[in-house]
């Protein structure tokens, strides 16, 4: 394939130098002369292991050039590649002006191209950016995107001093469109790298560069933070990580990412509050850890905060205990939602089959009656009684009785905490916890 990639910096040298090592044909577009005259030369404008050899074959093979000219690169490719910088502003918002300069050029060569045109924003950019990419060429082509040309987000998920071998071994490719024609050349453009081609929506594929390299963040803060706490207790750090990461499948898992309701039951909430108290007593600064509480309790708040913007009194809530096929109410966060409820006044009802009052004992029965004293007055074992007499219906845990409400009650508020469904077509009105778009209606 025919490729123009906008920028040689770190991500468009070490792009120009695998894509001409798989077989295409490459031209680089560079605005810094003394860059351009490298490529131009069989040089890598980057110090990169691995780079060097295959700019060099590159060049060798014909396969790798690079212009100031941007109307040359467009005319002459079927891609486009953005791979401009987007340096941090000092207000820590993202400076794109590099980004939309390049599109208000590529939009002025697109003007004077017949065939249709595929740009690829590689650069890291906020959700919203291919949105604003494709009108900007609009206004400078006077074409229509989708008709002339099309704009696909493939960001980049590259580590320095290993970042050929990442391009050539990637965990996935990503690439957000919405275009079939994008899709297939986008697929053929990456046939030759292994894993996984994943396609997307496009504002997916633009926010997963932040929140992959946020997490990254998170990872090793938290390694440190456990570090600090282990080093005053003369632990071996090391070890108690190593085995950490032998759990496949909580720790190092896709168990918990899921965004959904703050977490309860007996034992998050007690042992990551006594990590802190631990790391206090030890005079430890561990601030992750320290707000871990707080972030689950502001997600209480909006739970809250949403069931009360549907201003209605009658509410119903489904499941009560933290997780769905057990009884134990201690620390569910549900619990919380239902004391501020009740002191603001609203009429409540709760279902669970699970919860029967006059089994509860111990810590669980101490628990809930301090919380909840005269719960027999609100809890019912009869589902249908709930769903009829409440305005709005809270999904608070995934009980298998649930699964087919919406069917069976097609009117009703709900307000889902835990993603009970994947996609959602209802006739009455819907609203999700942390996600949005999935009410299909």
């Amino acid at each position: 394939m025919r490729i123009s990639i906008f920028g040689l910096g770190y991500v468009g040298c070490v792009s120009a130098g695998c894509l001409a090592g798989m077989g295409h044909s490459i031209i680089g577009v560079d605005p810094n002369e003394t860059k351009v005259r490298q490529i131009n030369e069989g040089k890598p404008t980057i110090i990169e292991k691995d780079i060097e050899q295959l700019i060099q074959q590159a060049h060798e093979n014909k396969r790798l050039s690079a212009t100031k000219n941007v109307e040359e690169a467009v005319l002459n490719s079927e891609i486009s590649i953005i791979s401009v910088g987007t340096p941090s502003t000092k207000n820590g918002h993202l400076n794109l002006d590099y980004i939309y300069n390049v599109a208000r050029e590529i939009g002025q060569a697109i003007k004077k191209k017949d065939e249709f045109h595929i740009v690829t924003i590689r650069s890291t950019v906020l959700p919203g950016t291919n949105q604003k990419v494709g009108e900007i060429i609009e206004d400078e082509s006077g074409k229509q995107r989708d008709e002339a040309f099309t704009v696909v987000s493939n960001p980049e998920f590259l580590r320095e001093g290993t970042a050929v071998y990442d391009y050539y071994n990637p965990p996935l490719t990503l690439i957000g469109t919405d275009h079939l024609l994008g899709k297939e050349k986008m697929n053929e453009l990456y046939k030759k790298i292994p894993g996984e081609k994943v396609f997307t929506d496009i504002k997916v594929a633009e926010i997963m560069k932040y929140v992959n390299n946020t997490y990254h963040a998170l990872k090793i803060v938290f390694g440190n933070e456990v570090g600090n706490i282990c080093k005053a207790l003369n632990i071996d750090s090391h070890k108690v990580m190593e085995i950490f990461c032998m759990d496949k499948q909580l720790n190092i898992s896709p168990y918990y990412f899921k965004p959904g309701f703050a977490y309860g039951g007996s034992c998050l909430p007690k042992d990551s509050k006594a990590l802190k108290t631990l790391a206090s007593e030890l005079f430890v600064s561990t601030p992750v850890i320290n707000n871990i509480h707080q972030s689950n309790e502001i997600q209480k708040e909006n739970a809250l905060e949403i069931i009360m913007s549907k201003k209605k009194h009658k509410i119903g809530i489904l499941g009560l205990s933290f997780k769905a096929g057990t009884d134990d109410l201690r620390n569910s966060p549900i619990v919380d939602v239902v004391e501020r409820l009740l002191g603001k006044g609203f009429a409540l009802a709760i279902y669970d089959k699970h919860v029967k009052l006059s089994e509860l004992t111990g810590t669980n029965k101490e628990y809930i009656e301090a919380k909840i004293p005269h719960l027999q007055r609100f809890i019912s074992n009869d589902l249908n009684q709930v769903m009829n007499e409440s305005e709005v219906i809270v999904i608070a845990n995934k009980e298998k009785d649930f699964e087919h409400l919406l069917e069976e009650y097609p009117d009703k508020i709900i307000v889902d905490l835990v993603r009970m469904w994947k996609e959602v077509q209802y006739d009455g009105e819907y609203e999700g916890l942390c996600w949005g778009d999935v009410n299909e209606k």
